[in-house]
């Protein structure tokens, strides 16, 4: 029963339920405890101040007939001890016989110098004594001490404890019931829930959404409705793993296929073909590049990717970046540089070069033969902007939101034959590392712009720089 949450929560509702009715039993008993005893000791402060005023204190069994004539109420034993402690008279207004008669009902009151309520052993009984001394001319010339049994007065409480008990096991027992039925209608949504998902996970359709169940609180629905937005991105995590090993099993289809179809040329041939087997460098090339960048995003995604940030001159880096990239743009494009403004930013040397690379050699690449590549690092604020643009094809507007996916290319006739479609997914995860962003703007028959902006050296860079 405990395994389960209802049954926890059962166990936990009556636990609450019988704790509150013992401690209110509890509390009920000491209130009834208290009033009783309050009630005797006030009948017996009466009986005593009535007994020193009527009978006096001498010869006290000589007037018993006086004791009998006061209206002395309720079970009371009344004794008269002198200084000595000798038993000088006794009375009793009870009709019961009690087993020690000749004993005092307090002996340590004959003792004390003070009136006191005490509660003794008498006999049989349980009494309630109080117990007076009597002094006469500054000395204590004896002890007047009256009691009653307490025998009712238990019995009463002992029947209210019964009750109390009896009432607090029912409760329980009613809470038990009603507090299973009631968690069970509370957590029937959640078993509906249960039962979906194991139809989903059994079912293996990520598609599925889970429907709110009739009667479900808002906590429920809550729960649905990010149990359903965490199907949906599973479902696109799939989705988008399915499309990458479709991609990457395309692309190394197309290399493998050119490497097999010229060696196999070259074997039926009988001797080496250089054509061929420049193809096969050249196609063995494109597989150790594509290996590498998703290697590079693997321990990029799973952390393992270092970064080294250091106080980076951003302009010396762009011309690193332009030296290598002028060799793609040798007469092929114009590569034109509009402003290079000296600026320091925190970063990875080596990664923000690559970055530069790409963007480059991307906009060179896709450039028709005559065309225009322009570049611009200036300041804004206390950022860095890096531009790239240049004069091609240009980007549909349906594409350009997936131009950082993984393997997208936006028009196919920009990148027949070459690129992998990791470049811009590798570039986006360099800058984003860096605390900046990555944004493109393209029209179609004038070109594509690369803005990629990085926070300006600052102290923050610094501590950056030392963790680093």
């Amino acid at each position: 029963m405990l395994r389960t949450l209802r049954g926890r929560l059962t166990v936990l509702y009556v636990a609450v339920t019988a704790g509150m009715f013992l401690a209110f039993g509890a509390m009920v008993y000491a209130a009834v405890y208290l009033f009783l005893m309050k009630s005797v000791d006030q009948n017996l402060r009466q009986a005593a101040a009535m007994v020193l005023e009527q009978a006096g204190i001498v010869a006290p069994a000589n007037k018993r007939h006086v004791l009998e004539e006061l209206p002395l109420s309720g079970d009371l034993i009344i004794q008269f001890w002198d200084g000595n402690g000798r038993l000088q008279g006794a009375y009793e207004t009870t009709r019961h016989k009690h087993a020690a008669p000749n004993t005092p009902l307090s002996a340590r009151g004959l003792t004390l110098a003070s009136a006191v309520f005490t509660t003794e052993q008498w006999g049989h009984y349980k009494v309630r004594v109080l117990s007076i001394p009597i002094v006469v001319g500054g000395l204590r010339v004896g002890t007047l001490e009256v009691g009653t049994p307490l025998n009712q007065i238990y019995e009463v409480l002992r029947l209210l404890g019964v009750v109390l008990f009896s009432v607090a096991v029912i409760a329980s027992l009613i809470a038990a019931a009603v507090s299973w039925f009631s968690i069970r209608a509370a957590l029937a949504p959640l078993e509906s829930i249960t039962h979906t998902a194991d139809q989903i996970t059994h079912a293996d359709d990520l598609s599925r959404r889970m429907p709110v169940p009739r009667g479900a609180g808002a906590e429920v629905e809550t729960l649905v409705h990010a149990f359903n937005a965490t199907l949906a991105r599973l479902e696109a995590l799939f989705a988008a793993q399915r499309r990458f090993i479709a991609d990457v099993g395309h692309e190394l289809r197309t290399p493998l296929t050119v490497i097999k179809g010229n060696a196999q040329w070259m074997q039926r041939i009988g001797q080496p073909d250089p054509e061929a087997l420049q193809s096969i460098v050249n196609e063995s090339e494109r597989l150790n590049r594509l290996v590498e960048d998703l290697l590079l995003l693997a321990r990029a995604e799973s952390g393992r990717l270092p970064m080294r940030y250091e106080r980076l001159a951003l302009d010396e880096v762009v011309a690193e970046a332009l030296q290598s990239v002028e060799v793609l743009a040798r007469e092929k494009v114009n590569l034109h540089v509009e402003e290079l403004e000296p600026l320091e930013i925190c970063g990875d040397r080596d990664r923000i070069k690559q970055v530069l690379l790409n963007l480059l050699s991307n906009a060179v690449q896709y450039t028709p033969k005559g065309g225009k590549v322009s570049l611009a690092v200036k300041s804004e604020d206390d950022r860095a902007l890096i531009i790239v643009s240049d004069t091609g094809p240009g980007i549909p507007p349906e594409d350009l939101p997936h131009v950082f996916e993984r393997f997208y290319r936006a028009d196919k006739a920009r990148s027949r034959g070459k690129g992998f479609g990791l470049g811009l997914s590798i570039a986006y995860w360099i800058v984003k590392h860096h605390g900046g962003d990555i944004a493109v703007h393209s029209e179609l028959g004038k070109g594509t712009t690369f803005t990629v902006s990085l926070p300006l050296w600052s102290e923050e860079c610094e501590e950056r720089e030392a963790e680093g």
